[in-house]
């Protein structure tokens, strides 16, 4: 399988750059085919692409976007038959719509089972997005609402107000794409590529959540085969209760929030209710096997906002208040105000906060059942 990236952005925007550190520090060891149109930047040096490994397809006919229909479909076609590359990278026009890029990219795929849309990416200059808006409204504001990352270059020159605005006049355009915001230099090649062919923290969590529930699963088909052999049926159901409450009593809260989160009418009785006795065998209380992703919200936000880490104590404790939803974790790393990444897990009545490693933009995520989203954003200043 051949992944094919798409990495579009305005003249001048740094997709050479981010091309360049790409392949010094995240695609090492693929092989790699760059087909890129000859308008525009100056191209990459062959010597430098050369050193890489990497080929080059330029197009006979110029600028990709003016030969979508004919050539560039069979000139990917035949990369993929002449390379077998791992992945191809495509550098279009600066000018061209990326909707049409990603059109003719998927009429390809779809013809070429082997070959599969990864990722498509725009590169923007932090500091011209207002004017750019402004002056190139369609050509620009198709790169960015197409995009399915935004790789912000040149943030490192924007004050924390105005690279906060850029943000919003983006994410009015595109509310779901990754928004990098964190200064490259900062960054290692892998942190930007995680950021494009992004996996979400509710995604990381979720599986986590998984992970854990089937242990748990494990555990208790475990004690309940012991019980079976040593007491018989009748008398399993009744110790198997007691395990079970000793479980909750030696792991305090948490343990027993992370246990009930994985079914709602089990979370929903022990939670709001309080413990009841439940006939109806056909309740999922008898049942755990939902996943928690089947049954839970996830609330997540990507910003460039700076945190204080006690700010970051003081939300996490506001979480336990039940005014937010009945929420069962939250995980995030944000910026700090002193230049560091505080980063922070929370589960019931129990959090942590430390210093993190960069990520590309500021990312948190809630998940828990009834989340009052209006109120989180206000509790976090979103």
């Amino acid at each position: 399988m051949t992944k094919i990236d798409i990495i579009s952005g305005f003249l001048g925007a740094g997709k050479t750059t981010l091309i360049k550190k790409l392949l010094a520090e995240a695609y090492r060891g693929e092989k790699l085919v760059l087909i890129e149109n000859e308008f525009g930047e100056i191209s990459i040096d062959g010597g430098f692409l050369k050193e890489s490994g990497v080929q080059i397809s330029e197009m006979s006919s110029g600028c990709i976007c003016c030969s979508l229909v004919g050539d560039f479909n069979q000139a990917l076609k035949d990369v993929a038959a002449q390379f077998h590359p791992d992945r191809i990278l495509i550098e279009p026009s600066g000018v061209g719509k990326l909707s049409d890029v990603i059109v003719a990219v998927e009429n390809t795929a779809a013809e070429a089972p082997d070959l599969k849309l990864n990722s498509f990416v725009t590169v923007a200059d932090a500091s011209k997005v207002k004017v750019y808006m402004k002056n190139f409204g369609e050509f620009y504001n198709n790169q960015i609402e197409s995009a399915g990352t935004i790789v912000l270059s040149r943030t490192q020159k924007l004050s924390q107000e105005k690279l906060e605005a850029a943000v919003g006049l983006l994410r009015e355009k595109n509310p779901e794409a990754a928004i990098l915001t964190t200064p490259w230099d900062d960054l290692d090649g892998k942190t930007i590529l995680s950021a494009i062919e992004k996996v979400s923290l509710a995604e990381e969590l979720l599986a986590k959540m998984r992970a854990e529930h089937e242990a748990e699963e494990a555990e208790h088909a475990h004690h309940h085969h012991d019980h079976e052999e040593e007491h018989g049926e009748h008398e399993h159901h009744h110790e198997d209760s007691e395990a079970h409450e000793h479980h909750h009593e030696e792991h305090g809260d948490h343990g027993h929030h992370h246990h009930d989160h994985e079914t709602h009418e089990h979370h929903h009785d022990h939670g709001e209710h309080g413990d009841h006795e439940c006939d109806d065998p056909n309740c999922s209380c008898h049942h755990h096997h939902h996943h928690a992703d089947e049954v839970f919200t996830s609330w997540g936000k990507e910003t460039p906002k700076a945190f204080t880490r006690a700010g970051v104590e003081k939300i996490l404790a506001a979480l336990d208040s039940g005014e937010y939803g009945n929420i069962l974790r939250a995980k995030g790393i944000v910026n700090g105000e002193d230049g560091t990444w505080i980063e922070f897990d929370y589960v019931p009545e129990e959090h942590e906060v430390r210093t993190g490693h960069p990520d590309y933009t500021g990312r948190l995520c809630v998940i828990g059942a009834e989340l009052k989203e209006d109120k989180l954003s206000g509790l976090f200043g979103l």
